[in-house]
């Protein structure tokens, strides 16, 4: 049987709770077009970001590790997908909209600079005379302006709640800044929970990463409570042997946990709220989709751990300062000669500044293709 988009949203209207967002009651897009036959809304902007050129570039962007570090550390394009599967599945089972959720998992890397947050934290000193760099901002100029894929408008004119989610994002790394979104208004279910997809991704890969990279030992994690209770689930004895099974097991029930917690507090809040509608769910005091105290003390703690273990670790610290240095002399160089800059980058010289424009080009850039222009800059035996 065929199902053209009218019956796409019927199924939505009837299996989604009351306070998830239906397609068929969205703001729209920016710009006026026609909808999709067969997809709705929040599938067809899915489907768009899915196939930018941002997209494709996460691939060879650094999540922890830059590529070189080797071939089974999860980068950005990696990171997203898991994050789009947790999504998907809490969304699923707490009645939310999959495909919104999905998009706005997918669309919320897509800012990130080459060589992770070192990347993204030297474009904002090199431009903070011209509105500092924010990856999540940028990932909304990626899909509002930067991508040029249709002839009639800029970016890939997704719709309001899309954009919405996508600039209501929250972590611990992220801040918000929606102010053409209502502000007073919280992200939707879907963004709340894509925001708590993230979290759930980089504390389980971080410790499977680090883990893998020998950052830190097994005797380390045994000060967390977390990771006792994990090694209890996974049938793994302290001082006994240690193989990759057990690695993966242990990851496997820290992603099962967190995602069970989730639900269940999180239905329990929406219960005890009597949340019945999407408008009732954005003015609520506080987030709703979240972690239970108890738990979430747990994750706290491993989050601690890991930053002070993992992402202080010194061959961290080295390869973030190397890619400082990269960052700064890519800037520095193009904006002393913007004539070495692409013509379609050069050409958007003519309406934005000049600063913006160079960290446009060096925040598109892959950490590989970062490296190899530092090398034709810098490198006098390198061809241009």
């Amino acid at each position: 049987m065929r199902r053209l988009r009218q019956q796409l949203e019927e199924i939505e209207t009837m299996s989604l709770a009351p306070y998830g967002l239906r397609s068929a009651a969205s703001r729209g897009r920016q710009y006026p077009e026609p909808e999709s036959a067969t997809r709705t809304a929040f599938q067809r902007d899915r489907d768009r970001i899915i196939h930018t050129t941002a997209f494709r570039r996460l691939m060879y962007k650094t999540q922890v590790f830059v590529f070189y570090e080797g071939d089974h550390y999860r980068t950005r394009l990696t990171h997203t997908i898991e994050v789009a599967q947790l999504g998907r599945s809490l969304a699923r089972g707490l009645g939310g909209n999959e495909d919104l959720t999905e998009a706005i998992c997918l669309a919320h890397d897509l800012g990130h600079a080459p060589f992770g947050h070192a990347g993204e934290h030297s474009l904002n000193a090199l431009i903070a005379d011209h509105g500092g760099f924010n990856h999540n901002f940028q990932s909304y100029r990626i899909v509002t302006e930067l991508e040029e894929r249709y002839p009639d408008f800029p970016g890939l004119n997704l719709t309001y709640e899309t954009r919405e989610g996508m600039l209501k994002h929250e972590t611990d790394y992220d801040v918000s800044e929606a102010a053409e979104f209502e502000p007073e208004k919280r992200a939707s279910l879907e963004a709340q929970i894509a925001n708590l997809a993230d979290e759930i991704a980089y504390d389980a890969h971080d410790l499977d990463d680090g883990l893998r990279a020998n950052l830190f030992t097994l005797e380390d994690l045994d000060e967390l409570v977390i990771w006792r209770e994990l090694c209890d689930s996974a049938d793994w004895t302290p001082g006994t042997h240690f193989s990759s099974l057990h690695r993966h097991e242990i990851i496997r029930e820290l992603i099962g946990r967190s995602v069970t917690d989730v639900m269940t507090h999180t239905s329990a809040e929406l219960e005890a709220a009597g949340i019945d509608s999407p408008e009732k769910l954005q003015l609520h005091p506080r987030n709703i989709v979240g972690y239970s105290p108890a738990f979430g003390d747990k994750v706290r703690a491993l989050k601690s751990f890991l930053y002070a273990r993992m992402y202080r670790h010194y061959r961290l610290v080295r390869m973030q300062t190397k890619a400082e240095r990269f960052i700064v002399g890519l800037f520095e160089a193009y904006m002393k000669e913007p004539d070495m800059l692409p013509r379609e980058t050069w050409q958007r010289l003519e309406r934005a500044p000049r600063a913006r424009v160079v960290a446009d080009y060096i925040a598109g850039m892959t950490d590989r293709y970062a490296l190899d222009e530092w090398q034709k800059l810098y490198d006098p035996y390198m061809r241009a």
